[in-house]
């Protein structure tokens, strides 16, 4: 499986929110991922395809006697009035959550819809329980539509409940929005259900059992 996960850098935003008014199309006004990118009560991932890159904006040249040096430099290799575009990382999906006390909140789980059906969204939500882990929450929270059988369904299967409704959460349609919540998160019964999942989902997509092993840098 040719993807792997990371923390979201500021660089990453143009991308994010791509994905969000592909996948959130109704949901206004969207997030500000820069400003929740410092934001201390959040944590966001991203998961990229290894083999995809996509351009960055091109690198303008400056002024200085240090920048003309460099400028000239270029020239001779980029001949041109800029230099090339840069390669970055391309963002297939992310997802996010709030850790407040001992409660961490996926505030969302996001895929391209050409990316979607291929795991992607589960891989997501296994870094977001570890990431959870690791900040010390000890549930984890989440609202999903009432309609959105197939995302509940994955909820179910890594241990959230309904707990409750929100009537007419969702600001586009007025759609009743449920609670989903785990259980303790570091007990030995989720932990163990947790670990055959994990190792069962990487043995499906053909890759570590460890699912960071393929992270670039520690996502924590």
């Amino acid at each position: 499986m040719p993807y792997y996960v990371r923390p979201m850098r500021k660089e990453d935003i143009a991308q994010v929110n791509d994905i969000d008014r592909e996948v959130f199309p109704t949901q206004l006004p969207p997030p500000n991922y820069r400003h929740e990118l410092q934001n201390k009560l959040a944590r966001y991932i991203v998961v990229c395809d290894e083999d995809k890159t996509v351009e960055g904006p091109e690198v303008k040249a400056a002024t200085g006697v240090v920048s003309r040096v460099k400028q000239l430099l270029n020239s001779v290799l980029f001949p041109g009035d800029k230099l090339p575009p840069s390669e970055r990382e391309y963002v297939s999906g992310f997802a996010g959550i709030w850790v407040m006390a001992d409660e961490a909140h996926i505030t969302n789980i996001a895929v391209r819809e050409s990316y979607q059906r291929q795991g992607i969204g589960e891989l997501l939500l296994i870094s977001i329980i570890e990431l959870a882990e690791e900040l010390k929450a000890s549930i984890i929270t989440l609202e999903v539509r009432a309609s959105n059988s197939t995302a509940q369904n994955l909820y179910a299967k890594y241990g959230f409940a309904q707990v409750g409704m929100r009537r007419s959460y969702y600001t586009d349609n007025r759609e009743d929005g449920l609670i989903m919540t785990t259980e303790s998160i570091t007990s030995a019964s989720f932990r163990t259900h947790f670990q055959r999942l994990k190792q069962d989902y990487f043995k499906k997509y053909g890759t570590a059992s460890n699912p960071l092993a393929r992270s670039k840098g520690n996502i924590f």
